[in-house]
């Protein structure tokens, strides 16, 4: 289904699920905004556990998010955050030593952190602090700030990518969410970085885009969230 209110694109169509829920479409829906593509916004409800039928008939891979731009198909979020860096370069470094930086701080947050996102599920309409805070996941919390601090010290931040949000952000963007939901310890740098995401207005948008889906896709599974 197409998301109500979403412009009529001419280039093409983005297939996202859930805002609420879908930490890998937030991702990709945030690269295709940053470098402006003009695509048609295809938003199906997820039913949990990888088994969205609608999904899986909609897309190459059976997963969310999807691109579909210019005749190019692109599956994978960190996929797709490359090819809208083709469109718009500035959204990795210009000098190289930090978008060499910037480029594996991206690809170990889609390759990694596996811990984190089992305990803490993102959940962006609930509280659950003090919740998820397993072993494996206070670990992966404490190899993401380090990479944080690198990517501010070498760009400046407020942003991993500098002074505007770039490729390396959109990827993190979801752990931003997860540590506004969830609450564990993090340093004062860390949470200026997590207030800077927050504010960005399209991180605003899709958090006000999620808190208008209809409560029939809410999933209980994930509203009740790990246990306390």
């Amino acid at each position: 289904m197409a998301e109500q209110g979403a412009e009529q694109g001419v280039d093409g169509r983005l297939v996202i699920g859930t805002k609420r829920y879908s930490s890998w479409s937030l991702r990709g829906w945030l690269a295709v905004h940053l470098a402006g593509l003009d695509v048609e916004e295809v938003l199906i409800p997820l039913a949990g556990g990888g088994g969205t039928k609608a999904i899986k008939a909609a897309t190459p891979a059976g997963l969310v998010p999807y691109l579909e731009h210019k005749g190019a198909r692109i599956w994978e979020s960190l996929a797709i955050a490359e090819y809208c860096a083709e469109f718009a370069p500035a959204l990795w470094p210009e000098d190289r030593i930090p978008r060499a930086l910037l480029r594996s701080a991206a690809a170990e947050m889609h390759a990694g952190f596996r811990g984190l996102r089992m305990a803490m599920p993102m959940n962006l309409g609930r509280d659950f602090t003090g919740r998820g805070a397993t072993p494996d996941a206070l670990a992966d919390i404490a190899r993401i700030e380090t990479v944080w601090a690198q990517c501010l010290d070498a760009t400046g931040g407020p942003f991993l990518h500098g002074a505007a949000m770039g490729v390396a952000d959109t990827m993190y963007a979801p752990v931003v969410a997860r540590l506004i939901t969830y609450g564990p310890a993090i340093s004062p740098r860390s949470k200026a970085y997590v207030q800077a995401v927050r504010a960005h207005p399209l991180v605003a948008r899709w958090y006000d885009e999620a808190a208008r889906e209809p409560e029939e896709w809410l999933l209980p599974h994930y509203e009740a969230g790990p246990a306390a």
